[in-house]
């Protein structure tokens, strides 16, 4: 069995940990955040003193992080996994980032004899806990085939999509549909609300429909509750449609709906709601609307 370093141990992270300990992996972690290291030793997790380090004790590294320049650090940064790692590895990067930064970096891992794969998810905090992520891979597919079941201990659905970067791109995709799903529930459920009808009764009747969807299911309780925990914080889906504008950019393609979406994300935020879940995007339009979409 592979024995698997582990680097960003974050709300993520730590679960997606977990669960390799559960599943029977020897495992080195790191993160800056020391607790989150003693908890997961103490979970039987062995304590990486660098991200070069935990490469060097290690076949398989993982990395869960927040963007692209803190990958491009953790890999290439002064004790970064470039100088630790193996020759024969499997360096796989998790985090949602930009495709074009996923590609560089694999092929300064190439010079080292080392494989990449970028296999951002999907799911949010609950789905991480229980290991039912969707996991969507860019690479070679030698090198997804070896770690699938490493993959597999951390999601339910766990597929190869193309070459190194696509994963990213279906993650941009992913991105994309969520946050626009999510705010249309905001404006729906504010107006029937505003209107006087019940939301939680509007949702009972449109979930089976052609308007149901898993966000709808995951949120919509959520915010008659009027709970906005993060499970997957805003500011992070703001760092996601920026790199889905800036990749539609790049290739010429139109992205009106994300623009609009991230202007709405940006105003919660600049209001102080940026480590909110971004379920929350509902406070838009109830503040614009003057009420709150809440059980009753």
């Amino acid at each position: 069995m592979e024995k698997i370093g582990f680097i960003g141990l974050g709300i993520m992270g730590k679960p997606m940990s977990k669960n390799l300990l559960k599943a029977g992996y020897k495992l080195v972690v790191y993160d800056i955040n020391q607790l989150a290291v003693e908890e997961l030793v103490g979970a039987g997790a062995e304590k990486g003193h660098s991200p070069a380090d935990v490469a060097s004790r290690t076949d398989v590294i993982i990395t869960m992080l927040p963007d692209s320049p803190e990958v491009r650090e953790v890999v290439t940064g002064k004790e970064g996994v470039i100088y630790g790692i193996r020759p024969g590895s499997v360096f796989i990067d998790m985090s949602s980032i930009a495709p074009l930064t996923t590609i560089e970096l694999s092929k300064k891992l190439a010079e080292k004899g080392v494989s990449m794969l970028d296999a951002p998810v999907s799911g949010g905090e609950p789905k991480a806990i229980d290991g039912t992520l969707s996991i969507m891979a860019g690479g070679p597919e030698t090198a997804f085939e070896r770690v699938k079941d490493i993959l597999g201990a951390m999601g339910k659905s766990v597929r190869l999509v193309g070459g190194i970067g696509s994963g990213n791109i279906a993650k941009l995709a992913n991105q994309i549909i969520v946050a626009l799903n999510i705010a249309a529930i905001g404006e729906a459920m504010t107006l029937a609300t505003k209107a006087g009808v019940d939301p939680e009764k509007v949702y009972e009747a449109i979930r089976g429909g052609l308007a149901g969807s898993t966000a709808l299911d995951a949120k919509m309780p959520l915010i008659l509750n009027g709970n906005f925990k993060p499970g997957f914080r805003i500011e992070l889906h703001i760092k996601d449609l920026n790199n889905a504008l800036k990749t539609a950019e790049e290739l010429g393609v139109p992205a009106l709906l994300s623009e609009k979406v991230l202007e709405i994300m940006k105003v919660l935020r600049d209001e102080g709601k940026g480590k909110d879940d971004h379920g929350g995007i509902i406070q838009y339009y109830e503040k614009l609307a003057g009420i709150e979409v809440r059980k009753r």
